[in-house]
């Protein structure tokens, strides 16, 4: 599971991935800088990691991650081909939400695409890009889709009718992600990977006086995207950057102290992009490991185990899940166990975010 970053040239994408994965991708101030997708495995901040490892003392611990693509920057008429276009649609399409950096703050020095700051158009100009791809995909469908729905084939005449609502939708400048749709309609829906039904998280990118409470222009973003099921977020792309480039921990607590953050926003970011993939965290601990393993919202626990191991998810035969707050209050997996808080769970058991679990198989 992987979350792309697009915007326009010089909105900060670069600096950014940068701040979330510490690799140095290429970042200057002219378009077209990025051309191959940097891809970065990103490390999941999690507190609840750290009282374990403080618990448990265990040899190593492993934490979550999530994969972050830095995608070129994107121009008017990408869906036609212009700038990197073609390349720019097919890495998108690649990943499975997307988060799309707006430029919010004012600087002489650093140029914009269009000559002026505004995020709403920005976000228009990529926003219709991808729509025109995406009804490109839902008309040539159509075309085949027609034919079959004129013989009285009925399959055919409701797939018809929930893409003749997508088109219209689209001509609208309305994203896939907007309109609800039953089981049913997903399944002809899915199969044609709309590049504007992925979720997607508005990152606002300001200076570094708005990395507190935002900016006028972040609460324009909020007020346009409020019908649009989307995240938005803020952060000081520059900042970030520059916290990154001190030596101690100590200094960055510092720094971040000093304009008034607790944390760094890229690790507000990390977590929101992993939660906007649908993936939440069990836990496994033990004197060796203490490790984060990644999951779906919604998996039972035959599916969690397969995680581990597909041995685990084949032979499964029962789950012991411990609640992290219980372990965290008693202090130990034995204690755990001497006041009745350890259940056994079956194959129908769905997975809660934070649980603690030792799985039993026979393969």
């Amino acid at each position: 599971m992987k979350a792309g970053i697009v915007g326009l040239p010089n909105v900060g994408k670069s600096t950014l991935f940068n701040c979330l994965s510490n690799a140095k991708a290429q970042s200057a101030n002219f378009p077209f800088c990025t051309i191959e997708p940097n891809i970065g495995v990103v490390n999941v901040p999690d507190p609840r990691l750290e009282k374990l490892e403080s618990l448990v003392n265990p040899e190593r611990v492993v934490p979550a991650t999530v994969e972050i693509v830095d995608i070129a920057g994107l121009v008017k008429g990408a869906s036609k081909g212009e700038g990197l276009g073609n390349q720019f649609l097919a890495n998108i399409r690649e990943t499975d939400a997307i988060l799309h950096v707006l430029r919010c703050f004012n600087d002489d020095n650093i140029i914009h695409v269009d000559g002026s700051i505004n995020p709403i158009r920005d976000k228009e100009t990529i926003d219709i890009e991808l729509q025109l791809k995406d009804l490109e995909t839902v008309e040539k469908r159509l075309e085949r889709v027609k034919k079959l729905a004129k013989t009285g084939n009925k399959e055919a005449q409701a797939e018809f009718d929930v893409l003749d609502r997508i088109k219209t939708s689209l001509e609208a400048a309305v994203s896939v992600r907007a309109l609800s749709f039953t089981e049913k309609e997903l399944e002809f829906v899915k199969p044609l990977q709309f590049i504007t039904i992925k979720p997607v998280m508005y990152v606002c990118n300001v200076d570094e006086e708005s990395a507190v409470d935002g900016n006028e222009y972040v609460e324009l973003v909020k007020e346009a995207v409020k019908d649009e099921n989307a995240e938005v977020l803020f952060l000081a792309v520059g900042t970030e950057a520059d916290i990154n480039e001190l030596e101690s921990f100590e200094e960055r607590k510092e720094f971040l102290s000093d304009i008034g953050l607790e944390e760094p926003g890229a690790a507000k970011l990390i977590r929101a992009a992993y939660k906007l993939l649908n993936l939440q965290t069990y836990f496994t601990a033990g004197v060796k490991e203490v490790r984060a393993w990644t999951i779906n919202i919604g998996d039972t626990a035959p599916q969690a185990a397969g995680v581990i191991h597909t041995d685990f998810e084949k032979g499964f035969i029962r789950a012991e899940v411990i609640k992290y707050n219980d372990y965290v209050t008693l202090g130990s997996e034995a204690k755990v166990k001497e006041a009745g808080k350890l259940s056994v769970e079956g194959k129908e058991y769905i997975v809660q975010d934070g649980d603690m679990m030792n799985f039993r198989f026979n393969v």
